[in-house]
């Protein structure tokens, strides 16, 4: 006969001293990068084949087709969901654990919601700072948000739909406190601060302004996670950044006239910065 799951066990638990440890959370980082690459090919190579079929077999100017670059952002949604299904697994042991306090998701006494919002508008300040005095070519990320109108769009809005929590979860809720507990908090903070860099620096190098923006995202997320001992609080503070930064290339796409003097000075840059972890 069927048997219903066993009910969720309401228990204390430490976001600080999780039950999983650092090769289980290490694994976790690994299948969020595998399950990202994994969709996105099995939902380019369809497209891929046909356009092989009708003649178009240059790989430059698939690289440069709208469509194949915008089927390669939905296929990001999918992926999301895969890896928060992953994230939830671990996490809750399948349903023997409570997710959300076991991750660590709630409010640390003195660093509330707009606590938060703040340290997301400075960072986009410090962003904004760094790349204008430091120098970087145009990415192939950015030709590839200027490849069409759906393409920026569908950007944007994973930017704020899926990747702040996904991303959070996987690093700030997941990794660092394995990490912190076999390293300490202060070697955490510079693991997982680097690896979270680390995954776009390669496709950026061009860019060292944005590669130096991305890299202080990644510490101040990881410092906020180490001091409050909360998930959430990170959380806000991604969305935020990504949010005003989205609104940015929104605005620049409608109104181009209006932030051209900020495009040709790379002020815009962490509107860049807010999309690269989607990638």
């Amino acid at each position: 006969s069927f048997e219903p799951p066993p009910p969720v066990v309401s228990v204390e638990s430490d976001p600080d001293n999780p039950p999983w440890g650092a090769a289980v959370a290490l694994l976790v980082w690994l299948g969020s990068i595998v399950l990202l690459a994994v969709v996105q090919v099995a939902a380019i190579v369809p497209y891929a084949v046909h356009k092989a079929s009708t003649g178009a077999t240059d790989t430059t100017q698939l690289a440069n087709d709208p469509n194949f670059l915008l089927i390669g952002i939905l296929a990001i949604i999918p992926a999301h969901l895969a890896t928060f299904g992953l994230v939830w697994a671990v996490v809750t042991r399948f349903r023997k654990r409570p997710f959300w306090q076991s991750i660590g998701w709630g409010w640390p006494p003195r660093f509330g919601f707009w606590a938060s919002v703040g340290a997301a508008v400075l960072l986009f300040i410090a962003s904004a700072v760094i790349t204008q005095f430091i120098p970087g070519g145009k990415t192939p990320f950015e030709e590839m948000l200027e490849s069409s109108a759906a393409t920026r769009f569908a950007a944007a809005f994973m930017a704020v739909a899926t990747a702040p929590l996904v991303e959070e979860l996987v690093y700030r809720g997941v990794l660092y406190p394995a990490l912190r507990r076999a390293a300490g908090m202060a070697w955490a903070v510079v693991i997982v601060s680097v690896m979270f860099a680390a995954v776009h620096v390669a496709q950026y190098y061009n860019n060292l302004g944005v590669v130096a923006s991305i890299s202080l995202l990644s510490f101040a997320l990881t410092y906020v996670r180490a001091r409050t001992g909360r998930v959430l609080p990170c959380f806000i503070i991604h969305l935020v950044f990504n949010g005003v930064q989205v609104a940015l290339l929104i605005v620049q796409y409608f109104y181009p006239d209006i932030l051209s003097g900020a495009t040709k000075t790379g002020l815009l840059a962490p509107a860049y910065v807010a999309l690269l972890p989607l990638f």
